[in-house]
């Protein structure tokens, strides 16, 4: 660890209960992350996103 971290006000544990019930952490590169105000956009978008995938999905199952 670095000299410039002070962590002498951190709360120890603070997450811990959060990341119990299951975290997935998702770094977004720079460019991406300016595409998305908040947590709210991103999963907006990509909810949105999974919907268009499984339409696709079942449309190409349907003609096999």
């Amino acid at each position: 660890m670095q000299a410039e971290y002070d962590l002498a006000s951190g709360l120890r544990g603070k997450y811990s209960r959060r990341y119990q019930r299951g975290a997935n952490v998702v770094m977004l590169e720079p460019d991406v992350a300016k595409a998305f105000p908040n947590t709210n956009a991103v999963n907006d978008s990509l909810r949105a996103l999974a919907r268009i995938i499984q339409r696709q999905g079942k449309a190409l199952a349907g003609k096999m």
